[in-house]
């Protein structure tokens, strides 16, 4: 069948499964969205108001999936615009296709109108990038993008499509989607020295990054604690694969993470991670990390293994596959000594917040609560971040949605609307603060123009809270820049962009806002006016051992 590059770039897309992209036009990529047109009621395309956002909901819908995220945009700033949602993805291990169109081939290199090298400079930030000048290559590149995409640890590819490519024609044959490759790295003596190591222990920890998720490992992880009998905590990226109600939940581990979950790993004599990368805000000091423990690293990524913290022992491979044939290894054990200690820290530290007042804390609580803890949470990067994490209960994986490598404030509400394209029938809430909002808020208009129903929480303090409470820790209470209390009125902007609003001031005010927009079945805005100076605690200073986490009640004996 001979198609122009334009119309095997829409058919690769069919091949692949794809159902919705999510870009922004022009002059480059004019054929493309000439063959999307035709092809409306197979691919639903999502016009975000900005090319970030458009990045940010193909990693939303990727994230909410499982499945290959797609966003596309034409060359120049149209390109440039993807790249901070290419670097998230990338951080995250996020599989993201991105799309984009360049000037003719004979135009490469002379500074043409709207001509970036796009695939040189996402070089570091994706799995591979391509430059595709021969429209006879055109449908096996985009085949490798989306298997490369997919395969091993997952990421974002970027295939950068000359204009004439896309007018040219070429003999197209469909063909069936390669399944994702799954390179297993292990022996079975990886996995007998694994479970001599567990079942050596006293003090057993687990601790879940974002791996397990990727993998689909939730059952054989939840099998795992059990049979160890370990307590379990996560990283911001391994949220809901462990059931945040379960009586072995501690909490997640790190920066922002529970006493219970620093103190613990702190303590025990094996530490088992699983999928996680040993990052700074995890480990704190790497030289008083897990001091008194063994670590036995369980990754698909060989890079990872060492890198960060020193394992006694890895197996290298895909943690859903090696996680059976290690449970069924493994002899039930039993550390009735060990948990009892863990429950005692539990009760002795809890999490706690100023109950007396409208807070972040209270309002992740109610919304877990009217949900029924069956939301799909995205966030911004901040105060409002930690708290989304640390106060509503995830019980399911793929529910909590965040930048956790890359830090990306604006990330939540493209996120947001890509995860409710990709799971229509979840309530999507994105929870932001004040300061990550002003970034990234024309996608209401989005959202407002296809009518998703999304739910925009605004955590506003009227101030860049996380920054805010270091200048307070750690800066002699000097606010350089990060005061936002001026005329903005948030309500107002999006009922502008064609969404309702509601204000939120006192804590009586949560729960019937919550109901009325999850009942309004449309785009709405809350608007939660909280304190400047709430603090996200515990809290473990840059560098320090986690050990060393404290709160509220720590910091006032301490300035006493």
């Amino acid at each position: 069948m001979l198609l122009t590059g334009a119309e095997i770039v829409v058919e690769c897309l069919k091949e692949q499964g794809v159902d919705t992209v999510f870009g922004y036009p022009g002059g480059t990529i004019l054929n493309v969205y000439d063959a999307l047109y035709k092809h409306s009621n197979e691919i639903n395309h999502i016009l975000t108001s900005h090319e970030q956002g458009a990045a940010h909901a193909a990693d939303g819908y990727a994230r909410a999936t499982g499945r290959t995220g797609v966003c596309l945009a034409t060359s120049g700033p149209g390109a440039t615009n993807l790249v901070t949602g290419i670097a998230t993805a990338y951080m995250d291990s996020v599989p993201v296709v991105a799309i984009t169109c360049n000037v003719n081939l004979p135009a490469l290199g002379k500074d043409s109108f709207q001509e970036v090298d796009i695939a040189g400079v996402v070089m570091p930030i994706t799995k591979h990038s391509y430059i595709v000048k021969d429209v006879s290559i055109l449908a096996d590149t985009l085949r490798k993008a989306f298997r490369i995409a997919g395969s091993g640890r997952p990421g974002p590819v970027l295939v950068d499509i000359t204009k004439d490519v896309t007018a040219n024609t070429y003999e197209y044959e469909k063909k069936e989607p390669a399944a994702p490759e799954k390179k297993a790295r292990y022996t079975q003596e990886d996995i007998e020295k694994a479970a001599e190591l567990i079942q050596n222990a006293k003090k057993p920890f687990i601790y879940v990054g974002g791996g397990a998720v990727i993998s689909g490992a939730y059952e054989e992880v939840r099998e795992l604690a059990r049979k160890v009998d370990s307590p379990v905590c996560d990283t911001l990226m391994g949220k809901g694969v462990f059931d945040g109600h379960d009586p072995r939940y501690t909490g997640m581990i790190g920066m922002h993470g529970t006493k219970t979950s620093n103190f613990g790993v702190s303590e025990c004599d094996l530490l088992i991670a699983l999928g996680a990368r040993f990052s700074d805000r995890v480990v704190g000091n790497p030289q008083k990390f897990a001091e008194n423990a063994k670590v036995l690293h369980i990754d698909i990524d060989a890079a990872e293994i060492n890198k960060n913290i020193k394992t006694d022992v890895s197996v290298v491979g895909d943690l859903k596959e090696v996680l059976v044939k290690l449970n069924d290894r493994l002899e039930q054990q039993s550390h009735e000594e060990w948990m009892a200690h863990i429950a005692e820290m539990q009760e002795k530290y809890p999490l706690s917040y100023d109950a007396s007042v409208l807070s972040c804390p209270y309002i992740m609580e109610e919304i877990d609560r009217v949900t029924k803890g069956e939301a799909l949470i995205t966030t911004d990067v901040g105060q409002h971040q930690m708290w989304a994490a640390q106060y509503y209960k995830y019980s399911s994986p793929r529910t909590f949605l965040s930048s956790g490598g890359l830090g990306t404030m604006g990330y939540g509400l493209g996120a947001c609307i890509g995860a409710k394209m990709g799971q229509p029938d979840k309530i999507c809430i994105n929870i932001a603060g004040d300061g990550c909002f002003r970034m990234n808020m024309n996608e209401l208009a989005t959202a407002s123009r296809y009518n998703i129903p999304i739910i925009q929480v605004v955590i506003n303090n009227h101030v860049l809270g996380m920054v805010r409470q270091w200048q307070t820790l750690f800066y002699g209470e000097r606010y350089s820049q990060t005061v936002l209390n001026d005329k903005v009125d948030f309500c107002k902007v999006a009922e502008g962009l064609g969404c309702e609003a509601i204000r939120i001031t006192k804590k009586e005010e949560v729960a019937p806002a919550i109901e009325k927009a999850i009942a309004m079945k449309k785009p709405v805005l809350l608007d939660c006016i909280i304190p400047e100076d709430d603090k996200v605690f515990p809290m473990v200073p840059a560098g320090a051992p986690i050990s060393e986490a404290f709160d509220a009640d720590d910091l006032a004996q301490k300035n006493a």
